[in-house]
């Protein structure tokens, strides 16, 4: 299973209104495993980027002024991207930004669900979280991820982040269920839910045996536990 999260940022908030991707972050991941086969690009927008866009990500026309032009990038972006499952923090942002770059880069080009499939990890998250905070920091915050490195939004640092949060998100517990019988079974419904609405095929997750030596360490660990505490329960 081939993944890929993805994150862009833009000179604005509107494609409709002529703004532009300036930078497409893209980190790939296989059967869950980071490959370090990731694809980074700044790009030339040929416009002037708002006020507002450069306080978020700290990028100026300056530094863009000998970067490629995104038909430039369209041909080998689109290769990387094709057949790939996208994970994406509120995805039609991205989507609806990469399909008017595609757009403008000629006609032999289709839309983006034409070539992946797209996961939004911000519907995820509002299903497992709802009422909450579910920004990328908040998701940070909630599942103990380092993102401390993050002064500004990045679009290759963002993706990388994101990986972090996806996993967490779909490792299956999302906590240690130390709750009344009542709230432990709302908890799991929600996320049974949750995994449902997204179409997430949880047959395909790969199941990770512990090896001899982690058997070993974990061995080790109870006979401490049992040693400090008198017993340990979950041992026959």
């Amino acid at each position: 299973m081939r993944q890929v999260i993805l994150d862009t940022e833009t000179t604005g908030l509107e494609p409709k209104e002529g703004h532009r991707i300036i930078e497409v972050g893209c980190v790939e991941m296989v059967d869950r495993q980071l490959t370090g086969n990731n694809f980074w690009q700044y790009l030339q927008p040929d416009r002037e980027i708002d006020q507002g866009a450069m306080e978020v990500h700290g990028i100026t026309n300056e530094f863009l002024a000998d970067k490629p032009r995104f038909k430039d990038i369209a041909e080998d972006l689109v290769a990387y991207l094709d057949g790939a499952e996208l994970i994406i923090h509120n995805a039609p942002f991205d989507i609806g930004f990469l399909d008017s770059e595609l757009k403008k880069a000629g006609a032999k080009f289709k839309t983006m669900n034409d070539y992946c499939t797209v996961i939004d990890t911000l519907v995820m998250a509002r299903d497992l979280f709802p009422g909450q905070r579910n920004s990328l920091d908040a998701l940070c915050k909630r599942y103990s991820i380092n993102n401390g490195h993050r002064t500004l939004h990045g679009a290759l640092l963002d993706s990388e982040i994101l990986g972090d949060v996806y996993l967490a998100m779909t490792g299956g517990q999302v906590d240690l269920l130390l709750g009344s019988k009542e709230d432990n079974k709302a908890g799991v419904g929600q996320l049974a839910g949750a995994i449902r609405r997204i179409g997430l095929d949880v047959s395909r997750l790969p199941v990770l045996r512990a090896d001899e030596s982690e058997l070993a360490a974990h061995a080790e660990r109870l006979v401490a536990i049992e040693s400090a505490s008198g017993k340990v329960l979950w041992v026959d």
